[in-house]
């Protein structure tokens, strides 16, 4: 029996789906990944943000325009988002962790994440995925558990009332760090993941 397969551009490119006749419907990506992520247009490449309190959207989006690539935004509840077909808003429900554990499941070598969860960050390394904090320092296998360390030392000064001061505020140079270090990474990921012709 042959399967007729119709691709569909819906409102963005993440909601791009393939009919099945017979068969229902099934996500684009899940073609994609079936291929071994040979279909071409831009759509190999993602930036998942960890969106909740990110301070760096509007940067990213900028970016990744300039770039052609699909920013994926990931929360526990709605947000704002431009009207872009290259920005998609992921609404997870659950526990605390949910948005987490749905941005580790998604993510595949080649994609990038800006978060300054240094928990998802570590899961995220472990994927082979390049990880960017919100301040603009990449996140790397080298890196990574002295982070944590100090997360941890952190959190245990904060328990013992010897630490009440939050993170430094974002500041101009900080901006620009991160602009600098998300179109470095894309660039690196061309070199290595590049689009099938």
């Amino acid at each position: 029996m042959q399967v007729k397969i119709v691709l569909t551009s819906q409102a963005s490119v993440a909601t791009m789906t393939v009919r099945c006749v017979k068969s229902g419907e099934i996500r684009f990506d899940d073609v994609q990944k079936a291929l071994g992520g040979k279909l071409t247009g831009g759509l190999c490449m993602k930036i998942y943000i960890d969106a909740d309190a990110c301070p760096v959207k509007e940067e990213t989006y900028r970016v990744a325009e300039r770039h052609k690539l699909l920013v994926v935004l990931v929360a526990n509840q709605w947000m704002n988002t431009p009207m872009s077909r290259l920005i998609e808003m992921k609404v997870v429900s659950g526990g605390f962790d949910a948005a987490d554990d749905w941005i580790v499941e998604a993510v595949k070598p080649g994609d990038i994440v800006i978060t300054a969860d240094i928990l998802l960050a570590d899961r995220c390394i472990k994927n082979g995925v390049r990880v960017i904090g919100t301040k603009g320092e990449e996140f790397t296998e080298d890196n990574i558990g002295s982070a944590i360390a100090g997360r941890d030392l952190m959190q245990n000064l904060r328990y013992m009332g010897e630490n009440r001061g939050g993170p430094a505020p974002m500041d101009k140079k900080a901006r620009s760090k991160f602009l600098g270090t998300l179109d470095q990474i894309i660039q690196a990921n061309k070199r290595q993941y590049p689009n099938p012709k």
